[in-house]
């Protein structure tokens, strides 16, 4: 039986899902933010759906969205929503998006919900009562050493232009396998125990939060680039397995 805020979750996940169906492939105009990011009618309509069905159960939360703003930041539980995290592989008609919805509860990420529609997956957890993935509970993997292990890695940009891309170079020699699964993908593949670790170098916390909740449920370890907590405005992640999380913070950081 799921808590009433993993009920309203998945049901806003539910609801969201049948406005990215309705849109998606559909030749949508689309407008350029201030921060270069494009953004369609479905991340605008998939937002309401998510925001009204939240709101009408819990009038007292906060809500933090990507596309129709932020109340309440400061309340005791927070809602972090980000309709279309990938809408430029939506615009571009590939199925590498998906809707996250994660719950923050004074400053601790403690639902999430990761739904990708289009690819066929959706994934979810709660703190305290586990994660699960297409119905079935997943659980990280059991490896142990660098040399061993897969990593996944999202856009590498901004770590391709700081202090630690040499030593990132240095790591990827160590690694059994490199790939770059990204967004969703390589997360549910991390949560599940199909890799082993994931590095993102640019995101924020709208695109990770729900995900973050669902490795962590499953056994695994989440923090920035730095080796802090994920807070609202971390910009990178370091996700593992937990047994690899201080090796390759390490190796990065070296």
């Amino acid at each position: 039986m799921h808590s009433p805020h993993l009920s309203t979750a998945l049901e806003a996940a539910r609801a969201a899902a049948e406005v990215v169906r309705r849109y998606y492939r559909s030749n949508l105009a689309i407008t350029i933010k201030a921060d270069k990011s494009p953004v369609t009618e479905a991340d605008v309509e998939a937002e309401k759906v998510i925001r009204g069905i939240i709101t009408a159960r819990f009038p007292d939360h906060g809500f933090y969205g990507e596309e129709t703003g932020s109340s309440a930041l400061d309340a005791e539980y927070l809602w972090l929503v980000d309709p279309i995290d990938g809408t430029k592989s939506f615009v571009r008609e590939y199925p590498m998006f998906s809707t996250q919805i994660a719950l923050m509860h004074r400053g601790r990420c403690v639902v999430g919900v990761s739904s990708a529609p289009a690819y066929g997956e959706l994934a979810y957890a709660e703190a305290g009562a586990g994660a699960l993935l297409g119905g079935d509970p997943i659980r990280v993997s059991a490896v142990d050493t660098i040399e061993a292990a897969t990593l996944s890695s999202g856009n590498l940009k901004t770590l391709a232009t700081g202090p630690h891309w040499a030593a990132f170079g240095r790591l990827v020699g160590r690694l059994n396998r490199i790939r770059g699964y990204g967004d969703f993908l390589h997360y549910h593949l991390l949560a599940s125990g199909k890799i082993d670790a994931v590095v993102e170098s640019d995101v924020n916390i709208l695109d990770i939060a729900a995900c973050a909740v669902i490795v962590e449920t499953a056994g695994g370890r989440v923090t920035d680039l730095d080796g802090r907590p994920l807070t609202l405005a971390s910009t990178s992640v370091l996700a593992t397995n937990g047994r690899l999380h201080d090796a390759v913070l390490s190796a990065i950081r070296s």
